[in-house]
């Protein structure tokens, strides 16, 4: 295992018009990106769902978006399975 340490990025961020504050290894960037995912998930949301009060629109992005991740792991599991049996015949 290597001894080297990774850099701790600690990035202010903006969702649903509150600030946070993102710590992680990866790039500004890249968790800049990430939240203006979820920030545009979220904004979506609220104007389809004007009721939904920031818990509920968190709640539902979060399985919208978890939906996307389950949907995109399958294709990829079949993507894998057809080349591995492409591959193999």
């Amino acid at each position: 295992m290597s001894n080297e340490t990774k850099a701790i990025n600690r990035v202010k961020v903006k969702i649903n018009g509150e600030d946070y504050y993102i710590k992680g290894t990866v790039s500004e960037e890249y968790i800049r990106q990430v939240a203006r995912y979820v920030d545009k998930k979220m904004h979506d949301l609220e104007q389809n769902c004007s009721k939904l009060n920031r818990t509920q629109l968190a709640v539902l992005a979060a399985i919208n978006i978890t939906d996307e991740l389950f949907k995109l792991k399958q294709e990829y599991d079949e993507f894998l399975t057809a080349f591995d049996s492409e591959t193999k015949g």
